[in-house]
């Protein structure tokens, strides 16, 4: 049976670290409406001041942590993509990015004249949010409704509390947990509070006690992002055997001046460093795939940050990229998609 493509769907990158390609990216990111909320005008005025100095700024990054082969992130993609290659019985196994390239469309377009008619849909992001997840969704939907394509779809949920996912992660992490260290932090992209009052079921649960990830049902944890994060964190501490207090939780890539859910990376990397940890391990599990935001903003600007502020070293731990037993876990994730309704 071969008629049964697998699609995996990361963020995606810019196509060079020239400030062109940059700005190009970065506008079509920021234009999501799933990533700046705010009606249309608004937003093409937010993301255009964004626009005059930041992708300077970004390619400068970008430049720092730029592989030979490219992007880091698309890189370590097409390696996990390769790697599922093996695992994947049903079809061919496909790659896109959710902005730049290769872009969903053009893949659901090619798996479309290849006489594919099912596709399973893998947005790998352990945690759900609009910005990650729905804009995945959505735009397979527009593709196929401008193209008037006929799939079936199964949909890969977000994963963050999945038993395959928390192993796979434990251990990748494990080998890197052996060294002497004083703390280990999670720190996890962070998002706009609106971003999760707006989807929080009840209307009355978010942000409105200093415990609401503890406390909350079932259908406030399966839209929350923070309190899957949370969640995350916890399962993954426990199977790992680490104490409480020697790990913590915070959200990095805080952008513009909304409020962002907290605790922020960069004030808790002083915090830390000011109550005397000199060796800091810090893992990014909101990321499967290394990129800007784990190799550049930790393991550079916040290493540095880190030192500054009293501390010794700062370790950045990889993220799952294409370990083997992770594309095991994603494989059997894959196979357990229930059907997407289009």
């Amino acid at each position: 049976m071969t008629d049964h493509a697998l699609l995996l769907v990361n963020l995606g990158s810019p196509a060079s670290t020239s400030v062109a390609d940059v700005r190009r990216y970065l506008n079509q990111f920021l234009m999501d409406p799933y990533v700046i909320d705010v009606p249309w005008p608004v937003r093409r005025l937010i993301v255009s001041l964004i626009l005059i100095k930041r992708p300077e700024q970004s390619a400068h990054a970008y430049a720092s942590i730029w592989w030979d082969e490219g992007s880091p992130l698309v890189v370590l993609s097409k390696r996990l993509q390769q790697a599922m290659v093996n695992e994947w019985k049903h079809g061919p196994v496909e790659l896109a990015m959710r902005y730049g390239e290769p872009s969903i469309e053009t893949v659901l377009t090619r798996l479309a004249a290849q006489g594919i008619k099912k596709v399973t849909l893998a947005p790998l992001y352990p945690q759900f949010a609009d910005s990650t997840v729905t804009t995945v969704i959505e735009e397979a939907k527009r593709v196929v409704r401008d193209k008037k394509l006929n799939f079936d779809f199964s949909l890969l949920k977000p994963f963050f509390n999945q038993q395959e996912y928390l192993d796979a992660l434990v251990a990748s992490v494990r080998p890197h947990l052996q060294q002497n260290y004083d703390h280990l932090l999670l720190s996890f992209h962070g998002l706009p509070e609106r971003h999760i009052t707006k989807l929080d079921p009840t209307g009355n649960h978010c942000f409105k006690s200093g415990n609401c990830c503890e406390t909350a049902s079932p259908e406030v944890l399966a839209v929350c992002y923070r309190a899957q994060c949370m969640r995350s964190s916890a399962e993954f501490a426990k199977l790992m055997g680490i104490p409480d207090g020697k790990w913590s939780v915070s959200f990095q890539s805080r952008l513009g001046r909304a409020k962002w859910i907290e605790p922020y990376t960069e004030p808790h990397l002083a915090e830390l460093a000011a109550k005397g940890v000199k060796k800091l391990l810090v893992m990014c599990p909101a990321f499967v795939a290394d990129c800007i935001e784990t190799l550049e903003e930790i393991g550079d600007r916040g290493a540095e940050q880190f030192r500054e502020a009293g501390g010794e070293e700062l370790v950045l731990i990889p993220c799952l990229n294409d370990d083997p037993n992770w594309a095991k876990a994603l494989n059997t994730l894959c196979e357990k998609a229930p059907a997407m309704v289009v």
